[in-house]
């Protein structure tokens, strides 16, 4: 009878591991490029006051631990990560508003998604927020002072 019962157990632990290695997660090193269907979402939400106040506020929460507060990606845990410089407007001038709201909700590499924690407005807020961070470019004209 014991045979039986050894077989059983020994067939279910390998069961088990193999299972477990089929349904592992896969790490979220890989880039996915944004659809184009997202990447032409335009942005409902008007970049008012408001909505940047409303994205700063969920960008403290869930992004500035990375990001910095300022964008500029200089924290100590994005030490060993590839944390673009959002204060710097040439990460941001190739991307439209809704690939940031896909960024955003879907998660980017190391970056985890904000998935349906906060509803699509506030997102929106975010990605005005974000935009917000980027430093206004060097004016190419001189100063002429009087």
């Amino acid at each position: 009878m014991r045979e039986p019962t050894l077989a059983l157990t020994v067939f279910l632990l390998i069961s088990f591991f193999v299972v477990a290695q089929a349904t592992k997660p896969t790490p979220r090193t890989a880039y996915s490029p944004v659809p184009v269907t997202a990447a032409r979402e335009p942005n409902p939400v008007k970049s008012t006051p408001e909505s940047i106040a409303q994205g700063k506020k969920i960008y403290g929460y869930d992004c500035a631990q990375c990001h910095g507060t300022a964008g500029d990606g200089k924290t100590e845990v994005a030490k060993e990560l590839k944390i673009p410089d959002l204060s710097d407007p040439a990460v941001l001038k190739d991307r439209t508003d809704g690939a940031l709201f896909y960024i955003l909700k879907n998660g980017h590499g190391n970056m985890p998604r904000e998935g349906d924690r906060v509803k699509p407005e506030q997102l929106w807020d975010l990605v005005n927020y974000v935009r917000s961070l980027a430093r206004k470019p060097p004016s190419a004209e001189p100063k002429v002072s009087n």
